[in-house]
């Protein structure tokens, strides 16, 4: 029988740039393996345009993501939770591992930022993977 699929939940303030380049890198590299969820403390209107281009490079397309708002109920569903830049909007419950993981916030920033934070999720979710799904 296989073991129950890990849940991983994005927050950040906008839900618009960083949870979504996070969410997006899971997804590319742990495929249906792990389910994927983001949300924001105060989600934007859209997501970053910058982020949008900055995942296309590499071959990842969120560009047809909305921001949503963070729901109590993907925390309670999550096994990890990692927040990026929301303080302490994030509900905790006993038993979830948290992390908050410090980046740059994309929004109004240029092209070459926005990859640079990019690229530093990217070698953040490669080791989350690493420690969450067996070999």
């Amino acid at each position: 029988m296989n073991a129950p699929k890990s849940t991983v939940l994005f927050v950040c303030v906008h839900n618009a740039g960083r949870s979504q380049m996070a969410a997006g890198w899971l997804r590319h590299l742990a495929g249906d393996r792990v389910e994927v969820l983001s949300g924001g403390s105060a989600p934007g209107e859209g997501i970053n345009p910058v982020a949008v281009e900055a995942m296309h490079e590499v071959g990842i397309d969120i560009a047809a993501n909305t921001p949503r708002a963070l729901a109590t109920d993907d925390v309670r569903a999550s096994d990890v939770v990692i927040t990026m830049g929301c303080g302490d909007a994030c509900p905790i419950f006993p038993g979830k591992r948290y992390e908050d993981w410090e980046l740059t916030d994309p929004a109004g920033q240029g092209i070459d930022t926005v990859r640079a934070v990019r690229d530093d999720i990217k070698a953040r979710v490669e080791a989350l993977v690493a420690e969450i799904l067996p070999a």
